[in-house]
């Protein structure tokens, strides 16, 4: 079953764990169908620690911290029953895996592209998107193709052209920003409406080398279904909240497709 937008369905934003998988998964089966050769599209991931005070982000805490007993508390038991002790685990904050596609040249080891789908980590304040902005720095500094393919709504946009520096007909909803290490001051930039389908893009190898595409509908769309993700409860409300003309265009548009009474 297919989500009732044309587009990116943001309610999916409420399951990106899931939906950032399947992307990444799918991106690199497409690019690996097209580039062939000695190039291969490869996973790689990168730690980050997620603070469980942000209601925005989910919680799978890790252990860090066990203690023997309950010190200080009390307890009134029955006599004659032997009382088992526990072990006392202090949560940390949540450590959480986040997954981006490199283009490499394996005979050297040579990283030529590498491809992030922007999560909500790397946009809200914290260690996310400190780390973020440092991995960009350094694809920017070595040259290296760099792709940041943003359909979250959450945070605020970090990509290596400001959004501020973008003409108004590129701050859409969604976006992506490509920059070619072979030039430093040039940036191709995707506008992609809420209301639209999602484009197929280009994506840059070697300056001797045609571009790859990837076309993100036909990846969000796996998404959706993969995911079965057709049992989104959508009078919830999208996270964040859609606003003015979107919400009262997403509203009519599920009611149109019987999701809302």
């Amino acid at each position: 079953m297919k989500s009732p937008f044309p587009g990116m369905d943001p309610y999916l934003e409420r399951h990106w764990r899931d939906v950032h998988g399947t992307l990444i998964v799918h991106c690199r089966a497409m690019l690996n169908r097209q580039i062939g050769g000695d190039l291969r599209a490869r996973i790689d991931e990168r730690l980050v620690i997620e603070h469980l005070w942000d209601e925005a982000r989910s919680i799978y805490p890790d252990v860090v911290v066990v203690e023997h007993g309950l010190v200080g508390q009390a307890v009134s038991a029955p006599a004659g029953m032997t009382l088992a002790e526990p072990l006392v685990i202090e949560a940390a904050d949540e450590r959480a895996h986040e997954r981006y596609i490199e283009i490499i040249d394996p005979r050297g080891g040579k990283v030529i592209t590498v491809i992030e789908f922007l999560s909500p980590t790397n946009k809200l304040p914290g260690d996310g998107r400190d780390q973020y902005l440092r991995k960009q720095q350094e694809v920017i500094s070595a040259r290296i193709n760099l792709v940041e393919i943003d359909l979250t709504r959450s945070g605020r946009r970090e990509l290596a052209l400001p959004e501020a520096e973008m003409p108004p007909a590129a701050q859409t909803t969604y976006v992506a920003c490509i920059r070619r290490g072979s030039s430093t001051r040039r940036y191709e930039i995707y506008p992609m409406p809420l209301r639209d389908r999602l484009p197929a893009i280009r994506i840059p190898l070697r300056p001797t080398d045609p571009d790859a595409a990837i076309d993100l509908q036909v990846l969000v769309d796996l998404a959706y279904e993969e995911g079965r993700h057709d049992d989104i409860d959508y009078s919830r409300g999208a996270v964040p909240p859609l606003t003015g003309e979107d919400a009262a265009w997403a509203e009519g548009l599920l009611t149109g497709h019987g999701h809302l009474g």
